[in-house]
């Protein structure tokens, strides 16, 4: 009898349990990758629901002076990373077992847990309630405003389900669903306690970036960035989301690299809306004409299942006296950004395997 791993070649019990098991998991891999290797660990503050620390690691596999670099990002929204941990641990145990064997002239980047806060607490944000992916502007400049995050707040924290959702739908059939969505998940920076805030400071994931950028010369080296996230678009289905402008060459690496099926939200072709202080536009900065950023990310649940998700989240995470109704709802967190439904975790390993392989190629041409 064989096991269903045997018969798929896709392991699922790759994915943790938690972030802890997560980490333990990553490390424990390092000694069996046969490159040569850079470790690099970041501390994060704060520690997790048992007490554990609270850190970033990340490894760069492969010859210093490598002029091409494959970066695999997980966890840039903490609870997100249960997926980018597997998708990671499954590309270890494959070059471990040379499945894969680096190209010349190329590295890989692998940098685990980038908000590792939201990650041991299921939230999407750090611990001062910031989403990592609305972080990447000039806050020495007037920060970006949405007047539609503005006139919707009172309706996005109201208790009543029912009359948000009448609000809500006739702010779309007035204004078009794009709008309301970019009003809640486009990135706002005057309340920390709502969701999709981008914070007043460069956050915990944005700072490590950006030292590995400085410590690596990525600026001076072709690369292929993948950041790994869940929760939006049809259940299971990995799609790789371009946030390059449309034509540029960011945008014609992509296609390039992986094929007509490549999205634009520039364009309206894609699931999500146009968004502020994406972590994209952090590494486009650093990115020469034949680099590309693109996001895998896997689909789970409807957009309005997730708004409810997180707008209850952040509801729960505002009030002191919650921390029953907090900690339940945590669990539907975690069944909205990781089903644990073995059909979708092997759809999920499959896509990865295939896009890490296409953005490998690519890279290394």
């Amino acid at each position: 009898m064989f096991s269903r791993s045997e018969l798929t070649g896709i392991d699922v019990s790759l994915f943790p349990d938690n972030y802890r098991q997560a980490r333990q998991e990553w490390l424990k891999r390092l000694p069996n990758l046969n490159y040569p290797q850079q470790y690099r660990s970041f501390n994060c503050a704060g520690v997790g629901p048992m007490g554990e620390e609270l850190i970033t690691d990340s490894v760069w596999l492969g010859e210093n002076n490598a002029k091409q670099v494959l970066i695999l990002l997980a966890g840039t929204h903490g609870i997100e990373g249960f997926t980018g941990s597997a998708i990671q641990l499954d590309l270890m145990d494959r070059l471990a077992c040379q499945q894969i064997l680096l190209p010349d002239n190329t590295a890989i980047l692998l940098i685990h847990a980038l908000t590792p806060w939201g990650y041991a607490w299921l939230r999407r944000c750090d611990a001062d309630g910031v989403d990592l992916n609305r972080n990447a502007v000039d806050f020495t400049q007037p920060l970006p405003e949405n007047p539609d995050y503005q006139q919707l707040r009172s309706a996005l924290f109201c208790n009543d389900i029912s009359l948000r959702q009448e609000i809500l739908a006739n702010f779309a059939h007035q204004h078009g669903r794009p709008a309301l969505e970019q009003a809640i998940s486009g990135g706002q920076y005057q309340d920390p306690a709502g969701p999709f805030y981008g914070g007043q400071k460069p956050a915990h994931g944005r700072l490590v970036c950006e030292a590995l950028m400085a410590d690596y010369a990525l600026a001076k080296r072709r690369l292929a960035v993948i950041d790994v996230h869940t929760g939006l678009g049809p259940y299971s289905y990995g799609e790789i989301i371009c946030d390059h402008q449309p034509f540029s060459a960011g945008a014609t690496m992509a296609y390039q690299w992986y094929g007509e099926g490549v999205t634009l939200p520039f364009a309206g072709t894609s699931s999500s809306v146009p968004k502020l202080g994406l972590l994209d536009y952090l590494w486009h900065a650093v990115m020469d004409q034949q680099s590309c950023f693109v996001t895998l990310e896997f689909g789970t649940f409807s957009t309005d299942l997730l708004f409810e998700t997180l707008l209850r989240d952040h509801q729960l995470w505002s009030e002191t006296n919650n921390q029953t109704e907090r900690q339940a709802h945590s669990l539907r967190m975690r069944k909205h950004f990781y089903p644990e439904d073995i059909a979708w975790q092997e759809m999920v390993l499959f896509r990865a395997r295939q896009v890490i392989m296409q953005g490998l190629r690519g890279v290394s041409r």
